[in-house]
């Protein structure tokens, strides 16, 4: 394995809470059905980021996705300072960095609240490369693993993830794919994708590395 390429929410980061508590406080000003909590958000939750609010209620004609995604980060921001990286993270990170393996970043979060997040959370010094979307809106990170993939061609490459999304993001660059069932989907649907699936990255490594 040369590199491995990260996810980022809910992979690294351990932001669900923040995520709920973020859009639900739109659906509160908005006179709307909260989400009840991590079992319904994990259900819901799926890529594109548009329709995940649809999919929750949001009416794009009364009110555009452009003006729904700022409102978000600004809510996204002030929770997220609440959330940290899971307890496993670090340990995994100096176990790649300690075979020589190649670590990069690849988030559908915009390129400088990415790497501001990081450089809060300490561990930027981990990684090669930072891959993020240049706007907010979410839409792919398809785009930047394909050209991503076009300068490394040869490349063997491990995408850890936790979404359906990083699935098919690995597959479209032929990557392996390795998820951890703790993000922003449930193990149950993870599962169903046809890719390895694991409750932490203990278990990943173990599995994936021996």
């Amino acid at each position: 394995m040369d590199y491995i390429i990260w996810d980022f929410n809910g992979t690294i980061l351990d932001d669900v809470k923040a995520g709920i508590d973020s859009v639900n406080k739109l659906l509160r000003d908005r006179g709307m059905n909260e989400i009840s909590g991590v079992e319904e958000y994990r259900g819901v939750f799926r890529f594109p980021i548009k329709g995940y609010y649809e999919r929750i209620g949001f009416d794009f004609d009364r009110e555009p996705y452009e003006v729904i995604a700022p409102l978000w980060v600004e809510e996204y921001l002030k929770n997220v300072k609440e959330s940290s990286v899971y307890c496993d993270v670090v340990d995994t990170l100096e176990f790649f960095k300690a075979r020589g393996i190649k670590q990069i970043i690849l988030s559908a979060t915009e390129r400088e609240m990415l790497k501001k997040q990081l450089s809060e959370l300490g561990i930027s010094e981990y990684f090669e490369e930072i891959l993020g979307l240049d706007n907010i809106h979410a839409n792919s990170k398809e785009g930047l693993a394909k050209v991503w993939r076009k300068e490394h061609p040869q490349a063997k490459a491990l995408l850890i993830g936790d979404t359906d999304h990083d699935s098919a993001v690995a597959k479209s660059i032929g990557a392996e794919c390795a998820l951890v069932c703790r993000g922003h989907q449930s193990k149950e649907y993870l599962e169903s994708l046809g890719v390895q699936a694991f409750d932490n990255l203990i278990q990943l490594r173990n599995a994936v590395f021996g």
